[in-house]
């Protein structure tokens, strides 16, 4: 199979799906309103809620779920062959992932843009509400952790990408300044950014920048985790337009450029996919395709993240409600064109099955270190790029999707505190300065008290898949129930989340299996934590789900 036939299905798929069910599911489904007054302007406050072109909220949104995990999961996933991990991006992108993030920004927007965790308790009741919001928290303090050692080690490794991710903050503000304050034309400011960014793209080999191994009692890894941490709670705290808003988006154009040449070196030089289509010699040890394909490729496909951001930050800038089509399903398109391209890069960017199997001689292996290898020779091969520049403008992509997460992620941990203490009556914790250092306090203490050198979010993010899938799942349903009260088709999201819910608890009892067996008593108690919550909650949502069916039965026998 040649690399240019996979990407052209792919794509194709994906544009259809926006086309077409998009236009479906949010005009007949979710039956947007252009008349409906959204939160953004309902509740404007210019700090969290600011009605926001939807060009540049797309990018916030975008590139706030995007994150590593698309490149990440499907760089794995390929070991079970490429036809596998294909279809799951393409089919979970157009039938699952576009209509579970569309749906969470419209769910958010009709209930006071709460996160998803909140509106729960309003749909399904109080109990599900707790729950839910316990494994919201788990999941974003898993995000936070471990996305930090990520963005630590690639600093550490690609020191010429330290000026690009640290500049790309420089960029933003004033991108920021110049959108909000200047008014100037959004596609000037956006020609400039990317100019500027590119720039530094292009200096940051010629000026590699490490930080000493020691640095008093810390090292490299721990003092570059403390210093993402300290960027991130002062921005979560500052107004999303300053600096979150165009940080996001610059990003999301500099992604979209990336694909485009990663795209356009794949069709110049056309490399054959020497990975296997279904890999029937897996290595030892590496676990059935189902159900872990589907938690392996979360983000790409879809992932319970994306709601959390869907109905966290950017249900409160949404201008119109329209525009969630394009700022949700469209940005779930993006994240299945980068998964795609993940794809392409891990199996046809090695120049021979030999070399492939090199790298994929365990489950595990590949992940982004593989993309940057296989995507830098396709750029190479095809757009005469040089390795060293290749590698850098990747890793650059990379660091500042995980930094954009990072940055989205505690904001969101900010709002759960702030929720939880409006819901529990603790006027303290509503305040912002007082919510992030919870925030930021939480993830320091798993990063360094469960790991000394600042890596301890791992420790828990084996169960990082299953857990977020099964917040998908949840979200999912919590539409569903919306839907029914409204009389309108469920269907729709009925499937997908039927199929994720049975696919994810499956994986929660093998990983249950898998941790007794090695007699890993934390994560298998946290792990039985997660189902048990994982059961109540559902079943919670079917018996509300059943009770609105027979109300609803019982009201149109009644006309």
């Amino acid at each position: 199979m040649n690399a240019i036939f996979l990407m052209l299905m792919g794509l194709g798929a994906m544009a259809l799906g926006y086309f077409v069910y998009s236009k479906f599911i949010c005009e007949k489904i979710f039956k947007v309103d252009p008349n409906f007054v959204t939160p953004a302007h309902a509740m404007s406050d210019g700090v969290d809620y600011v009605p926001t072109n939807k060009y540049v909220l797309w990018g916030h949104h975008f590139t706030s779920v995007a994150g590593a995990a698309p490149i990440i999961g499907p760089a794995i996933a390929v070991i079970w062959g490429w036809v596998p991990a294909f279809l799951w991006v393409t089919l979970g992108t157009i039938f699952f992932a576009g209509v579970h993030d569309a749906g969470a920004i419209w769910a958010s927007n009709r209930n006071k843009a709460k996160s998803i965790g909140a509106v729960t308790g309003d749909v399904i009741g109080g109990r599900a509400r707790s729950i839910f919001m316990i494994v919201i928290f788990l999941v974003l303090l898993m995000v936070n952790a471990v996305f930090a050692v990520v963005i630590a080690k690639q600093l550490i490794n690609f020191p010429s990408a330290t000026i690009p991710v640290w500049g790309a903050i420089a960029v933003a503000l004033i991108v920021g300044q110049l959108i909000y304050r200047k008014l100037i034309n959004l596609l000037v400011v956006t020609i400039v950014g990317v100019i500027a960014l590119y720039g530094m793209i292009y200096i940051g080999p010629m000026m590699p920048i490490s930080l000493p191994e020691t640095i008093g009692m810390l090292t490299d890894n721990e003092t570059w985790i403390i210093l993402l941490f300290v960027y991130a709670a002062i921005a979560s705290l500052l107004p999303v337009w300053m600096l979150l808003q165009p940080r996001d988006y610059i990003n999301g154009i500099q992604l979209f450029i990336g694909l485009g040449l990663l795209y356009g070196a794949v069709i110049i030089s056309g490399p054959d996919v020497v990975a296997p289509a279904f890999n029937t010699d897996v290595p030892a040890g590496t676990p059935s395709i189902v159900p872990l394909l589907f938690v392996t490729i979360a983000c790409g496909a879809i992932s319970g993240f994306h709601g959390l951001v869907a109905s966290g930050t950017t249900s409160k800038q949404l201008d119109k409600e329209p525009d969630l089509r394009f700022v949700g399903y469209f940005g779930a398109i993006g994240e299945g064109s980068l998964a795609l391209a993940a794809i392409i890069a891990t199996t046809a960017g090695f120049a021979t099955l030999a070399d492939w199997q090199s790298v994929y001689h365990a489950f595990g292996q590949g992940g982004v270190g593989a993309f940057i290898r296989g995507g830098a020779n396709i750029l190479e091969s095809g757009l005469g790029l040089d390795e060293t520049m290749a590698q850098t403008l990747l890793t650059v992509m990379v660091v500042l999707f995980a930094g954009t997460t990072m940055d989205t992620g505690l904001r969101l941990q900010r709002y759960i505190f702030q929720e939880w203490g409006s819901i529990y009556n603790m006027p303290w914790m509503n305040k912002g300065s007082v919510a992030t250092l919870l925030a930021v306090g939480s993830c320091l203490l798993l990063a360094f008290g469960a790991g000394g050198d600042g890596s301890g979010g791992l420790l828990i993010w084996p169960l990082f898949g299953t857990t977020n899938q099964l917040l998908g799942g949840l979200t999912l349903l919590v539409i569903t129930v919306m839907l029914v009260k409204l009389g309108r088709p469920m269907i729709y999201t009925l499937a997908p989340l039927a199929f994720l819910l049975v696919m994810t608890i499956a994986g929660l009892v093998i990983q249950l299996k898998g941790f007794y067996a090695k007699e890993d008593w934390f994560l298998f108690t946290l792990d039985l934590v997660v189902l048990i919550a994982a059961i109540v909650i559902t079943l919670e949502c079917v018996a509300t789900l059943t009770r609105t069916i027979k109300e609803r039965k019982a009201a149109n026998a009644a006309e």
